[in-house]
Formats: C-alpha cells, sequence, structure tokens
C-alpha cells in the first residue's frame, strides 16, 4: 500500500503544532483520483486555520492546504474526466499539505499548456477568488474604478490580470514600496496607480490617487486587510458602490501562537457600518468565503471557462519552500513579505 506524507496539527491555535507524519493510503474511492502532489499552494486561510482564527477550521485535529498540483497515479470506479499519467491542478477542503491525496476527481483540472506544476498550484484558490468577488460580487464593467487592496498579493495579481482584461481603471494598494516597483515592473502599473499604504494618512492617500486617475470615487474596493483601512475607501465609494471583503490581514497575529491580548483591540475596534446609512448612502458591503463554492461543484467548470481570457500567463510565485519546511513557509506567508503566491514543492 502507497503512503504519504502529511502535516497535521492536532489542535489549532500555534503553528509550532504542525508535525509530519507517515500514513499509508488506501486505494481512491469511487469518484477520486490518487494524485501524486508535485506543489502546493499557500494561502492566509492555512495561517488562520492553524491558529484557529479560520471559522471553518475543521474540530479537532486536521491537515491544512486548500490547493495542490501533480500527476495523476490511479483512479477510483466511476472516473473518467482524468487518467493515470495526467498533470492536474486541484482544490480540496482542507488536506491538501500532502504528498500523495485521494483527491475527488470533480475538484480537478488539466494543468494549462506550458504550466509548470507549481504555477498549477499557485492557480485555484486566489483566482477563483478574484474573479468572485469581481465579477459574481462586485458587478465590475468597463471604465469602473476600482481599488484593490494588497494588490501584490496571489488574490491581487489575479485581479489586476481580470480587471485590466476587461478594461476597468485600477488604483493598487500595497503594504510596502518594494511591491509598487513589482507592480509597475511585472504588471505595468504607472507610479500614479499605486498606493504605499500608511494607517494614519490612507484616506488623503486615496484621494491623491483619485486626483491623479481622474476618478470621482470607486465603484468597486477589493479588501482583503479590512482594519483602519476599511471604513477610508468605504467612504469613497461612489454611489450604487461595493466593497468586497475576503479576508482581514489586519488581524493577522505576529508570532506562531494567537496572542489574544494583543489581538483582541484590533478585533473589538473592527470597522462597524449601520445598514440604514448604507441605505441613504447607496452603497453595498459584501462578505465572502471560498469555502462556500466547494458547495457549488458543479459550477467549477463554468468559473474557469471565465477565468481563462484573462489568465493567459502563469501565476507569479514569489517563494518556494521544499515540503519538509511547511512551518518555515506559513511563518514567512504571515510576515507579509511575499509577493504573488508561496508554494510549498515535492
Amino acid at each position: 500500500m502507497p503512503t504519504t506524507d502529511v502535516w497535521r496539527i492536532r489542535q489549532a491555535g500555534s503553528l509550532d503544532r504542525l508535525r509530519r507524519e507517515t500514513e499509508e493510503l488506501e486505494a481512491p474511492p469511487p469518484g477520486h483520483a490518487r494524485v501524486a502532489v508535485a506543489a502546493v499552494g499557500l494561502n492566509f486561510a492555512d495561517v488562520f486555520a492553524c491558529l484557529g482564527l479560520y471559522s471553518a477550521t475543521p474540530r479537532g485535529a486536521f491537515v491544512p492546504g486548500l490547493e495542490f498540483a501533480g500527476i495523476v497515479e490511479q483512479v477510483g470506479e466511476g472516473v473518467g474526466d482524468v487518467t493515470p499519467g495526467d498533470r492536474v491542478m486541484g482544490l480540496t477542503r482542507f488536506g491538501g499539505y500532502a504528498t500523495r491525496i485521494n483527491a475527488d476527481a470533480r475538484y480537478l483540472r488539466p494543468l494549462p499548456a506550458g504550466w509548470s506544476l507549481a504555477e498549477g498550484a499557485a492557480m485555484p484558490v486566489q483566482a477563483i477568488t478574484a474573479w468572485y468577488a469581481i465579477s459574481e460580487l462586485g458587478a465590475c464593467k468597463p471604465g469602473h474604478a476600482v481599488l484593490v487592496q494588497s494588490a501584490a498579493g496571489g488574490v491581487g495579481l489575479n485581479a489586476l490580470a481580470i480587471l485590466q482584461g476587461m478594461g476597468a481603471r485600477v488604483v493598487a494598494a500595497v503594504g510596502q514600496e518594494s511591491k509598487a516597483a513589482f507592480l509597475i515592473d511585472h504588471e505595468r502599473l504607472e507610479r500614479r496607480q499605486i498606493i504605499v499604504r500608511d494607517r494614519r494618512t490612507f484616506g488623503s492617500q486615496l484621494d491623491e490617487a483619485l486626483r491623479a486617475n481622474g476618478m470621482d470615487g470607486f465603484h468597486l474596493v477589493l479588501d482583503a486587510v479590512a482594519g483602519p483601512f476599511f471604513r477610508p475607501a468605504y467612504r469613497r465609494l461612489l454611489p450604487a458602490g461595493r466593497l468586497v471583503v475576503y479576508g482581514s490581514a489586519d488581524l493577522m497575529p505576529v508570532g506562531t501562537r494567537t496572542n489574544w491580548l494583543r489581538l483582541m483591540p484590533r478585533y473589538l475596534t473592527r470597522p462597524r457600518i449601520d445598514p440604514l446609512r448604507m441605505v441613504s448612502d447607496n452603497k453595498s458591503v459584501m462578505g465572502f468565503n471560498l469555502i462556500w463554492l466547494w458547495e457549488q461543484v458543479d459550477r467549477l467548470a463554468e468559473v474557469y471557462a471565465a477565468l481563462t481570457p484573462y489568465i493567459t500567463r502563469p501565476p507569479h510565485i514569489g517563494r518556494r519552500f521544499p515540503f519538509g519546511e511547511a512551518p518555515a513557509a506559513l511563518r514567512y506567508l504571515q510576515g507579509g513579505g511575499s509577493v504573488g503566491k508561496v508554494i510549498l514543492e515535492i
């Protein structure tokens, strides 16, 4: 019987609880395919789950990881879309930090031509997140003015590709000057389109960017940061504007363990919106969690097809770690200095 190495955490609350374990892997059950994993994509949800701050975290012990890429080794009964030897990328509701995985074949997709397996592992979660926020919730149209928070991250880069492809006008916010330079070089943005966030002056930074880019306000704001950056962006929404929240990086703890005394003040002062004021302002705030789309598996083919015209080049991988260094990779991602995608390679 083949074996698989996994990174398992017995109880959420600390990154230090991650342990590498070897276990036997049974033959794939009906509807599943066994994949020899070559690369695993890391997401902020992995860090929040390990720290016990993610609402969808399984109870008790679990293996983190939402996306991977590899080569199909064996298929179970009833699987006709993939065959042994196929190069695939896939989604999984946790369990991705593994060297082999029995994956539900409905969540597997062929690797795009010319992409490496690492690039395949960098695509599904963040591209689908960007598409859903922009298209389904944001109802973005050509010519719309859009603010993209964390624009140099995995979701942000996918969002820029989609928005530029549909003809939207973009302002990109990042946390470091080096990330602004990356967006100029990699995404061909102009400096006037980029804000290096300052917690104290973000509102005036937005005003300056709006003036510099000939915008009266934003039709759409994509926010994975929240915290003190939420309300200034909300105030600069145009009537009928939408602010879509899909993360809260401002609440990310700085250590390997959740420090509740340090985290609580930020949590208690998190942004609050009055629904009646939203009515008079004619603005919307929407939130979503990609786990919701897990239950919408029949829509995945439609989503990937919708992404095809916009995601025309492989994702940018900013940092690669060996599989055996998963805890170090998570700490690096947690630090907020990453650009593009962080990958575990096997």
